[in-house]
């Protein structure tokens, strides 16, 4: 009886060895993964402001950081681009607060501007964009976001617009350009962050495109009355 209670000991628990080494292998493969799929978002990212190498129909940009309105308005006064969409202007901002940062360009506010205030995040910046190009008949757009915004706005735009040609301007914050982003505490959390969303509308976009929706399209909600676009000054 001793011996048969001894041998039963090791059987009883090579299945519970068995699943732990299970578990513990498939983090270490989620870990790897996760590393290797966030150092080739990063190979991504731009580290400096490189002009278009062409023009476009339109200019589009998504508000959320420093300095990437007025890169865009410059764009517009040098021509690379008939008109510029502000997407995701918060609803309670008039132009003239935005004119009040933008001094020099008061005469492209008023003529070749249009504001997007219903915008609340990356894709509904892309079902609204979608909205204002095909009013205005665009077939190629600018698209003006911080350098670790992009990966994601340009996925987000491209399963919107499949017809529509991006040319990416990555706008590099004053933090990527003073220090290194390992360096930094909090740029690393915001890479880190930046990154489990991408890869959050990768999985999105990966399945509608086999006809599995997760969440409802932005551009498939009730339209408001129909008006004009909200624009700097009516045209």
């Amino acid at each position: 009886m001793d011996l048969q209670h001894a041998d039963s000991t090791p059987r009883a628990a090579r299945p519970r060895g068995l699943l732990r080494a299970i578990i513990v292998g498939s983090m270490a493969i989620l870990f790897v993964g996760a590393a290797v799929g966030f150092i080739a978002f990063l190979s991504q990212l731009r580290g400096v402001e490189i002009k278009p190498a062409r023009t476009a129909d339109g200019i589009v940009v998504f508000t959320g950081g420093s300095s990437r309105v007025s890169d865009a308005m410059e764009l517009l006064a040098a021509g690379y681009g008939k008109r510029l969409l502000i997407s995701g202007v918060h609803p309670t901002n008039a132009v003239r607060d935005i004119s009040r940062s933008l001094p020099d360009n008061q005469s492209l506010l008023g003529c070749c501007v249009d504001l997007d205030r219903s915008a609340v995040n990356t894709r509904s910046n892309a079902a609204e964009t979608r909205r204002w190009a095909r009013e205005r008949g665009f077939k190629s757009l600018i698209v003006v976001t911080s350098n670790y915004h992009m990966p994601r706005a340009i996925l987000e735009l491209s399963h919107a617009m499949p017809d529509v040609t991006l040319i990416p301007f990555a706008v590099i914050g004053d933090r990527w350009r003073d220090e290194p982003w390992w360096t930094s505490g909090a740029t690393l959390r915001l890479l880190l962050s930046e990154y489990a969303k991408y890869v959050a509308a990768e999985v999105r976009v990966r399945l509608a495109d086999v006809g599995v929706e997760l969440t409802s399209d932005p551009s498939d909600q009730p339209a408001p009355a129909p008006r004009r676009p909200a624009t700097a000054q009516a045209n």
